[in-house]
């Protein structure tokens, strides 16, 4: 695969990512390469077993395990998150988006496990420039390396919502909050329910929300793309982080719903080729097809589209593009409802997801397909994701 190769280097030669590596798994086949460095000042390459921060890719692994609740009847999609979460229940909600923080209603409708899943529930992030993600960030959510997922849930009901549950989309926190009902209802820590349920079944070792003192050389190190000026800055040992979030190597008690895991391309593409079926390499099955294809069927109702996350700190000009504009959302991802927005490309039903330092996979079940790419860029160029989805689906 020298041709995908070569495509990506350009992306590398113009200075945008330190180093790339891909894998497309078709079929039994498995299609791999890697260009550019781990570290650019040093130039160490990038290596068959480079460590990635995978960021918001922790969301799907997160829902998986909150599915496979679902199936043992555990969990369920009406229930509500103050049976869980009490301290929800005095929960506000901001009058409009451009209201004081102090400017609050009633809640009108109670929040449910689906719209954790759905990112309908009214939440918002750090990163989001409207009153609530403001507050966030105000009051150090998610900023502490140490503190469990426990306490920060608990400061996140003392924040209002941005909008009354169901209302709009609005890519949120609100894995974050299941998972912490996850911890609640099997009474374990999110690192052992991922480890129990997936990641020992699976066979994957490299995956984890810490990684081993002797690995750390492994580790891609982070940069951010200066859109203005063109060119990456090395974030070095300052904290690697998107809207003040931490991202600790080595921290026992840290985990976090919607981000915070490690791991590398040939570890993660076990995990996307589970979503084939919901049954290991080996057999063991993880969730019957019925439960998997919630996942990638989209379950918003038509109001809500297009979807769309607003940029982050990538400036906004006339070639800016809605990457979500043709996707639905399932119980967890992604998921392609309309290939002719998506520039004729891609086939219907595609899924998966992304993580803020630019990696990406998708899983297409109609190609028996999955493929991925990671590097280590936040507010990296969106192009790199699009000339490799544009390879893919014109050479396979």
């Amino acid at each position: 695969m020298e041709q995908l190769n070569k495509v990506l280097t350009k992306h590398i030669d113009k200075s945008r990512f330190p180093g790339i590596q891909w894998q497309i798994n078709i079929r039994d086949q498995i299609y791999s390469g890697k260009v550019g460095y781990n570290n650019i000042e040093t130039k160490e390459t990038v290596l068959d077993n480079t460590i990635y921060r995978i960021w918001s890719m922790t969301k799907p692994v997160v829902a998986i395990a909150a599915l496979q609740l679902l199936e043992k009847n555990k969990l369920n999609l009406d229930d509500l998150i103050t049976k869980y979460l009490p301290e929800f229940s005095k929960l506000k909600v901001l009058k409009d988006k451009y209201s004081k923080i102090d400017e609050t209603e009633e809640l009108k409708v109670d929040l449910t496990i689906k719209d954790l899943f759905l990112h309908t529930a009214g939440f918002s992030y750090n990163f989001l420039a409207d009153p609530i993600g403001r507050r966030y960030d105000e009051i150090r959510l998610f900023h502490s390396d140490t503190t469990t997922l426990e306490e920060e849930i608990k400061k996140l009901a003392e924040v209002p919502l941005l909008y009354q549950p169901r209302k709009n989309w609005v890519y949120s926190v609100s894995m974050d909050v299941l998972g912490r009902i996850l911890e609640i209802i099997l009474n374990d820590s999110l690192q052992n329910i991922l480890q129990k349920n997936i990641f020992d079944p699976l066979e994957m070792e490299e995956t984890k929300f810490t990684i081993p003192f002797d690995s750390e050389s492994r580790l891609m190190q982070t940069y951010e793309y200066d859109q203005i000026n063109d060119k990456l800055t090395h974030l070095k040992n300052e904290p690697q982080k998107i809207g003040n979030f931490k991202y600790p190597l080595y921290e026992k008690n840290y985990a976090r719903g919607g981000h915070g895991l490690f791991s590398t391309i040939s570890d993660f593409s076990i995990f996307t080729k589970m979503l084939h079926t919901g049954k290991s390499i080996k057999g063991h099955t993880l969730l019957e097809n019925k439960t998997l294809k919630l996942m990638h069927t989209n379950a918003l109702d038509d109001y809500y589209f297009p979807i769309e996350i607003p940029s982050i700190g990538i400036v906004r000009d006339v070639n800016y593009v809605n990457d979500l504009k043709a996707y639905g959302w399932g119980l967890g991802c992604r998921t392609l409802m309309d290939p002719l927005k998506n520039n004729n490309i891609g086939s219907y039903g595609e899924f998966g997801w992304a993580g803020a330092a630019s990696t990406y996979f998708l899983v297409d079940n109609s190609k028996e397909m999955s493929a991925l790419i990671m590097t280590q860029v936040l507010n990296g160029s969106p192009e790199l994701k699009n000339d490799f989805y544009k390879f893919i689906y014109r050479n396979f």
